[in-house]
């Protein structure tokens, strides 16, 4: 019987994960393709308008990650909730493309999402 090894890796940053997808000696011509979806990451955001957090949450399902949302945020009994928003690097970098097409409190979102996925690469 083959005796497989597995180890789950811990990716943080786009070049790991390049270095890791290379290690295996895969195509290099697909690395740039695979490397952003081996990193997940979870990003807290704190008080954001529920109303702002509902569009979040759609634009993030509409690429593949999710956003976890207060109990209560479509009932919009309260103005401001802190969200999870979870992706992979590839889905936050599309997240924040169409969070820049929407009005100016998400277009800050955006930008500041943006600022913080460049510490990943």
């Amino acid at each position: 019987m083959t005796e497989y090894n597995l180890k789950i890796m811990d990716i943080k940053t786009l070049n790991e994960a390049k270095q890791e997808i290379r290690n295996i000696g895969s195509d290099p011509e697909s690395i740039e393709i695979m490397a952003p979806k081996a990193i997940l990451k979870v990003i807290r955001l704190e008080n954001v308008v529920l109303q702002d957090a509902i569009i979040i949450k759609q634009d993030m399902l509409s690429v593949g990650g999710e956003v976890a949302v207060p109990k209560n945020t479509f009932e919009l009994h309260e103005k401001t909730g802190n969200i999870l928003i979870i992706g992979t690097l590839k889905q936050l970098s599309e997240l924040v493309l169409k969070l820049k097409r929407h009005y100016s409190r998400l277009k800050n979102i955006a930008n500041k999402l943006e600022i913080l996925l460049m510490d990943v690469k």
